[in-house]
């Protein structure tokens, strides 16, 4: 897995996306002030999952409001690299959330395994839930 996707005219968007190891997730407060964070990120069923506490920031912001913005990034989202692309974001049922780190889980190898397991360790699946992201192509 590169650190940049190939652009080939045949890959959309979100196959580009879906192929980097770390993606900016940027959500929107109520005041519009945009609020970026790196993530894992993984292709599933046509759409682009990520996977993140079930209490944190990034959540709460997509249950107010779902416009995300997507920038392939290094992993602590201080490097940019591609366009910004914007999506509609929705946070993910019990289902779809084990969806969500099974695609984590395959994407990422050993380490996503391990991730995943250290995250159950300390709070069982219900403290993790599942976003899915469709791309605006």
């Amino acid at each position: 897995m590169s650190e940049s996707a190939e652009n080939t005219p045949e890959t959309s968007t979100a196959e580009q996306l879906g192929a980097e190891k770390y993606v900016l997730l940027t959500t929107f407060r109520r005041s519009g002030t945009p609020v970026p964070t790196p993530v894992w990120i993984a292709p599933s069923d046509g759409e682009l999952v990520v996977f993140s506490e079930r209490n944190a920031g990034k959540v709460k912001r997509i249950r107010a409001g779902a416009d995300v913005e997507l920038t392939a990034c290094d992993m602590r989202g201080t490097k940019t690299h591609g366009p910004a692309v914007r999506g509609t974001a929705r946070v993910l049922d019990h289902e779809g959330s084990v969806r969500t780190r099974t695609a984590i889980a395959r994407k990422y190898g050993l380490f996503g395994r391990l991730v995943l397991f250290g995250s159950r360790l300390r709070g069982g699946t219900n403290r993790t839930v599942g976003i899915a992201i469709r791309v605006a192509e």
